[in-house]
């Protein structure tokens, strides 16, 4: 019988107010005791990772079980800027060096994929979220050059992902922004992160899933049948499978070189009248280090981001925030002219990283029954599809053949 500890890391995963949670139907109601049923597989998490891994699994026919230390939510799920982007952090052209051309335009085309699947996903789910497709225009900087951007964009068609690269001249006339190059790609989209992710564990509820909150795990063990978890105030839950959705509170069998946590910013306007048009239709990244990205919601606020650091804990400091709202805003008017003015909520929060790029979504090392879904990186919210699809197939005996590409690492 393998058996581990399970407490995971604990941070504090914001500083400061994200605009999501001040919006209606953000979260849903949990229940607060648990029973001594048994689940086909229990969730622990029920941020964006655990609501689609539970609505996935609940539209399967399985047996769920959500539980989380906080009420649902209210993790690290608010504090994204719900970019849903279908481009890795890491270009095309630099995964293929680091782990071979065919799983680099694998990995590529999935993520294209997983975007397309939750517009789809929440359109038939009827969730009101905001969700819109977007494209996304990424723009030369000091880490991509134009030529870079034109090997990059090669490399998109030839994986049969569709990319325009788009000179000076183009981007002056349409967007009125002064960068030598850009790649202009139509397979992204944006929405209200905390609202899709009610939306999808409504639906795991009304399929007759549960969620129980505040619960910490602190031991799991497998059984031949199944596996058990232990929770901190003694209580015992059996299950077929289990799967961890906690994010940068990651198990800590999961840590290894190939991933850790950095920091990270945002803000988000009052609503502005007058923005250009472009700007209500298309997210907006850079090539640069640290980089700038932004887009803007049904009600014209301007939602931007950036300014990372590698560095755990600096998320934590006020008034750093206040210096990083600051400099986000004012890098924003210098790209599109636009003056946001006082932002109208800002805030910070831990975002860990892999060195290639992919997140990590696995079996637990040691455990057959016990998966982890790490969407890390910029395309959270897009992993976080991508590993819903992968566990759902595997738990149904059915492993995708791609999943590989994701694996421990």
């Amino acid at each position: 019988m393998a058996r581990d500890k399970a407490h995971t890391r604990k941070d504090d995963l914001r500083t400061g107010t994200p605009f999501w949670v001040k919006t209606p139907h953000s979260t849903v109601q949990a229940d607060t005791q648990l029973t001594r049923d048994r689940h086909d597989v229990i969730v622990v998490g029920s941020g964006i990772s655990g609501a689609l891994v539970a609505e996935a699994l609940t539209r399967a026919g399985k047996s769920v079980l959500i539980l989380d230390r906080r009420p649902p939510v209210r993790g690290s799920t608010p504090a994204s800027t719900a970019m849903i982007q279908h481009e890795i952090d890491v270009p095309l052209i630099r995964l293929q060096r680091r782990i071979g051309a065919d799983p680099a335009d694998r990995a590529w085309r999935w993520s294209v994929r997983a975007v397309a699947d939750l517009i789809a996903l929440s359109r038939r789910l009827k969730i009101d979220c905001q969700m819109q497709p977007k494209p996304a225009l990424y723009l030369s900087g000091d880490e991509m050059g134009p030529r870079a951007l034109r090997n990059e964009a090669r490399a998109r068609h030839a994986a049969g992902i569709e990319a325009a690269l788009l000179k000076r001249p183009d981007l002056l006339e349409r967007y009125s922004i002064d960068r030598p190059a850009a790649i202009l790609s139509p397979a992204s989209a944006t929405a209200n992160p905390a609202q899709l992710t009610a939306g999808l564990l409504s639906a795991a509820l009304a399929r007759k899933a549960r969620i129980v909150s505040p619960v910490e795990v602190s031991d799991m063990a497998e059984l031949p049948s199944g596996v058990a978890l232990a929770t901190r105030t003694g209580e015992v839950l059996v299950a077929g499978h289990a799967v961890f959705c906690t994010g940068y509170e990651y198990l800590p069998q999961m840590k290894t070189r190939t991933h850790h946590v950095t920091s990270t910013w945002a803000l988000a306007s009052e609503p502005l009248a007058g923005l250009p048009a472009w700007m209500k239709e298309t997210i907006v990244w850079e090539a640069a280090d640290p980089y700038l990205y932004f887009r803007t919601d049904a009600a014209g606020r301007v939602i931007a981001g950036g300014e990372d650091e590698e560095a755990a804990h600096t998320n934590e400091d006020p008034a750093k925030l206040a210096r990083k709202a600051k400099i986000i805003a004012r890098k924003l008017h210098d790209l599109t002219g636009v003056e946001i003015g006082k932002p109208a909520y800002r805030w910070s929060a831990p975002f860990s990283v892999t060195s290639d790029g992919l997140p990590i979504i696995d079996r637990v090392p040691g455990f057959e029954r016990i998966f982890a879904v790490m969407g890390f990186g910029g395309n959270g919210i897009t992993f976080s599809m991508i590993g819903a699809q992968i566990v759902a197939a595997a738990i149904a005996g059915k492993p995708d053949p791609d999943a590989g590409i994701f694996r421990f690492r």
